[in-house]
């Protein structure tokens, strides 16, 4: 399935919002940019608001219980109450908008994500709205994989936790008594 099946840029900025540590201007605007929205020049207030609002979108993912993921995402579609539309604005294939055409960068970027989690709740009932399966690690990420089973922000955390299950592993078979004690062998009959 397409990456937009699963609540397109929406889903993706609500995880990048969700990631972002410094929220300023010239922190943000870019990956409001990355994200498809156009017009993203944030003032200091602004960016402001979109970091509360990270920390509203942050609860969504990595939840197991759907009825609590589904009680979050309604929550936040109740504040942003934009109408969704189709557009095909900018030779763009057509796609849905969430937010009012006048709209400023903030209520844009809130409609645009609580429409993405909704859209990720429906069509993947929530499972590939993840968080990092490494301890330490609150990176959350959209699954766009083809079998839905990522567990892992990136490949550097899935690395380190594959490493140091290994060397548990080796350390735990290094501990067992009688292994690598070298082999005893038979008595040969003596001259």
């Amino acid at each position: 399935m397409h990456f937009n099946a699963y609540g397109g840029n929406g889903a993706a900025l609500s995880a990048d919002l969700v990631n972002a540590s410094v929220f300023t201007p010239e922190a943000i605007t870019p990956l409001l940019t990355r994200n498809e929205m156009l017009r993203a020049d944030l003032t200091p207030d602004q960016a402001d608001e979109l970091g509360r609002w990270a920390r509203r979108l942050d609860p969504v993912f990595g939840e197991t219980d759907q009825d609590a993921q589904i009680a979050l995402v309604n929550d936040l579609l109740a504040i942003t109450a934009a109408t969704p539309y189709i557009s095909a604005h900018d030779g763009r294939r057509p796609h849905l908008h969430f937010f009012a055409l006048g709209a400023d960068i903030v209520a844009r970027a809130k409609d645009t994500t609580a429409g993405g989690l909704a859209m990720a709740i429906c069509f993947s009932d929530g499972r590939r709205l993840g968080r990092c399966d490494r301890n330490g690690c609150r990176t959350v990420y959209v699954d766009t994989s083809r079998n839905g089973r990522r567990r892992f922000c990136s490949l550097a955390c899935a690395n380190r936790v594959n490493v140091a299950a290994h060397r548990a592993r080796t350390l735990a078979q290094d501990r067992e008594p009688g292994y690598g004690d070298p082999v005893a062998s038979p008595s040969r009959g003596g001259c």
